[in-house]
């Protein structure tokens, strides 16, 4: 069984309130081994982490979407926390631009660092998907935004497990082990005795869960591409109405609710919530007519098996 674990650390909009922090989600995922990322970093993260039950020197990876300080200016707390607790391994922290602003993070005050923080550009321009970290069981995906500053994206992507069913082999005239399943595994298909096996014929293929986190953005026809099928859409709603945010280069209810349909997306949560809205219980009203449809609240967890 694998494991896709998801915590709302701050779900504010720009300005906190008394019960929503600055942006930053926690992604634990759990397989034969188990990671851990951080995905953007507003003021105050580390505490909400502790309050939350995570444990913030786990994480090898932290992505900012953009370098506004509410979803960034956590870094500062948690790098020095880090070393204090005499932290080793090297910490990787992917942004637009992470080159440029991460030294001049790192330059203020006078504490050392007893390991490496490595900054990786992630491409804020153009309209591909591009892989930032592949492993054997999931990838970490990006695309870029459509913000008032450089923005981007992020999806973590498990791959799908392809079951091969060996009788079905052997009916086929493959012996029960065979190099050629690596191939059939990788290219769909193989070649053998002059017949065409595909994947299909012989397997069954479990989707792996996929989920999407717009970040800071205008609705985007990026943002519809990088959450085609996504499990869930974790999604800019800083407003919900359409009075009052033009201009404001963010994402209102029922444009999310555009970019769901169109990407056929399982669930959406709704997070970035301006300060206006005090009463979650006016929010739940909203989006009491959809049935796949959440509003973040500080550390909510969300779990996906497979």
């Amino acid at each position: 069984m694998t494991l896709v674990e998801i915590t709302f650390l701050g779900t504010t909009a720009a300005v906190p309130t008394k019960r929503r922090n600055h942006a930053s989600i926690y992604l634990r995922y759990q397989s034969e081994n188990e990671f851990h990322f951080l995905f953007d970093c507003g003021e105050g993260t580390q505490r909400q982490m502790l309050h939350a039950g995570t444990n913030f020197m786990r994480i090898n990876d932290i992505f900012i979407t953009h370098w506004h300080a509410d979803h960034w200016a956590g870094l500062i707390g948690l790098i020095e926390t880090m070393n204090l607790e005499d932290r080793k391994n090297h910490l990787h922290i992917y942004a637009p631009e992470s080159e440029k602003f991460l030294p001049t993070l790192l330059s203020i005050g006078y504490a050392s660092k007893g390991f490496s923080i490595i900054p990786k550009n992630v491409e804020f321009e153009g309209k591909d998907i591009l892989t930032l970290i592949e492993k054997d069981e999931f990838m970490i995906q990006t695309i870029p935004a459509k913000h008032s500053v450089p923005a981007v994206a992020y999806a973590f992507v498990e791959k799908d497990r392809i079951k091969i069913d060996v009788n079905k082999l052997k009916k086929l005239g493959l012996p029960g082990t065979s190099p050629l399943y690596k191939k059939l595994k990788a290219e769909g298909k193989i070649n053998f005795k002059g017949k065409e096996i595909n994947i299909e014929d012989v397997a069954t293929i479990e989707k792996g869960k996929r989920i999407v986190y717009s970040g800071d953005t205008q609705k985007t026809n990026n943002i519809i591409k990088i959450a085609t099928e996504a499990d869930i859409l974790i999604h800019d709603s800083t407003y919900f109405s359409d009075e009052g945010f033009e201009g404001y280069n963010h994402t209102g209810f029922q444009d999310v609710m555009k970019i769901a349909e169109e990407a056929r997306v399982k669930q959406v949560i709704l997070t970035h919530i301006s300060r206006r809205y005090q009463d979650n219980q006016e929010l739940k009203d909203i989006i009491k007519d959809y049935g796949n449809v959440k509003v973040a609240e500080d550390f909510m967890k969300v779990s996906l098996t497979k």
